[in-house]
């Protein structure tokens, strides 16, 4: 009996760990070469000088798209990123940044697209939004992810045990208890890859 709670403990410390390691993980692509790259842009912004050099990964919706010579500039319009890297829809903008990235990038692809860039800031450069004056932080985009919204039904939570049904071999259903819905479904915008 005490070896079976032992063997049960150990049975639901390893689902416990295996269920929380790989929940969220950042993709290849811009997980950059530090463990934690700088994301407050409020804090870039304050002292930009201070972080030239300093590896950031910021994300956001591409407002502007410009094609240069060897070079591609999104201008992203930041918003707080999740563990995963996400941009989180619905947050507010805390600034701009203009991401600088090698090769040619096709306006048509991201243009109002959710995008998280990766590499050094680079310094600034004052442009304009609209007709003000605007100070945006530059970054090297040594690695970028596009992401993409997808809708997706979330069933509400059924009011159900797992032992409702009883532990009996011959126990059959519900036995009349019907099925209850506690509400309607509803839909969803989630970003994914």
């Amino acid at each position: 009996m005490a070896s079976q709670k032992r063997g049960m403990r150990w049975l639901l410390a390893g689902v416990v760990a295996a269920a929380l390691s790989g929940c969220v993980s950042v993709p290849d692509a811009i997980k950059g070469t530090t463990p934690t790259p700088q994301d407050d842009l409020v804090r870039v912004m304050n002292a930009p000088n201070l972080y030239i050099g300093q590896e950031a990964r910021f994300g956001g919706k591409v407002v502007k798209i410009d094609n240069q010579q060897g070079k591609t500039r999104l201008e992203i319009a930041t918003v707080p990123l999740d563990d995963g890297a996400r941009p989180i829809l619905g947050a507010t903008s805390v600034g701009r940044i203009m991401a600088e990235v090698n090769g040619f990038l096709d306006p048509v692809d991201f243009q109002n697209q959710l995008v998280t860039v990766v590499g050094p800031i680079t310094g600034t450069y004052d442009g304009q939004v609209g007709g003000a004056a605007y100070k945006f932080a530059v970054i090297r985009a040594d690695g970028y992810k596009r992401w993409h919204i997808t809708r997706q039904v979330v069933l509400p939570p059924q009011p159900m045990d797992p032992w409702m049904m009883g532990p009996h071999p011959w126990h059959r259903g519900y036995g009349g208890w019907g099925w209850y819905t506690p509400g309607p479904a509803y839909e969803e915008s989630v970003v994914t890859e």
